[in-house]
């Protein structure tokens, strides 16, 4: 029977172990958590998803199949520290911790099974855009039951290591971006009369359906663009202003500075 453990108990851990149940992936039986200080979200999680508290941290990482590395940044050196003692040759790790690389994880616990995951915030409505990618000691039989797991917080694509700075600033921060967006078309519509309601309402619909269309993934998104952008009207014209204002400029530096800001974040750890 498969065991996993959650080292880190925050709101992304909340949101893999809401998928795993949801799902039925694994039974709440088979899933521990614990974290570095806060009994009071442990509790919770317990009360809500029937998960087990790890009170023997020695007993349960050494019978975790899988133990998944869920800490802020900033306790994981001391995390990885305290779990090398207790891992089993076999216990696969998954990470979702941003900037640290499997190298890293590696000098700390030892040569093992490891996955990198890059999830987003989404992840806690299940539409999570997600990606992987692992070492050369995790057998072509347990990708595939990885990447079910990773399924059930949303869709998972796999990437080589390298590339997760850039699926970091793309649909790991992507979230934040789009929110961003959201606020200034609302503030715009209500600034020329439209109510707070009504205009959030129809944003979102209207990135929902864009979305849809997108997806059906037949029309380049340059062509969808071109067949709302009448020559002379409305669309022409705010595109017009999107163009004066440098907007793809803008977003080609978010872009940019996140992935950088990504690469600096993992040679902190490596230091």
């Amino acid at each position: 029977m498969t065991k996993i453990v959650f080292v880190g108990a925050g709101a992304m851990a909340e949101a893999i172990i809401h998928g795993l149940t949801k799902e039925k992936i694994i039974s709440p039986e088979s899933i521990y958590v614990t974290n570095k200080s806060d009994e009071n979200q442990l509790n919770y999680l317990k009360e809500r998803y029937n998960v087990q508290i790890v009170c023997d941290q020695k007993k349960a990482l050494t019978e975790a199949n899988i133990i998944f590395l869920a800490m802020k940044p900033k306790d994981a050196n001391e995390a990885l520290t305290s779990l090398a003692p207790y891992l089993n040759n076999n216990t696969t790790i998954i990470s979702v911790i941003a900037g640290i690389s499997i190298q890293t994880i590696t000098n700390s616990l030892g040569n093992r099974p490891i996955a990198r995951v890059m999830p987003n915030t989404s992840a806690a409505v299940g539409m999570s855009a997600s990606a992987v990618c692992w070492n050369e000691l995790i057998p072509e039989a347990s990708k595939l039951p990885i990447i079910n797991l990773l399924e059930s917080i949303g869709s998972v694509k796999v990437v080589a290591e390298e590339d997760l700075h850039v699926v970091t600033a793309l649909s790991g921060s992507g979230p934040a971006y789009l929110y961003y967006f959201a606020e200034q078309f609302e503030s715009a519509a209500i600034e020329h009369g439209l109510n707070k309601v009504d205009a959030r309402q129809l944003f979102i619909q209207t990135m929902e359906g864009a979305t849809q269309m997108l997806k059906k993934g037949d029309v380049e998104p340059e062509e969808l663009r071109r067949k709302v952008t009448s020559p002379g009207g409305t669309t022409e014209a705010g595109l017009e202003q999107l163009m004066e204002h440098k907007v793809n400029e803008a977003i080609f530096a978010c872009i940019n500075a996140a992935q950088n800001r990504s690469r600096e974040l993992g040679k902190l750890f490596e230091t």
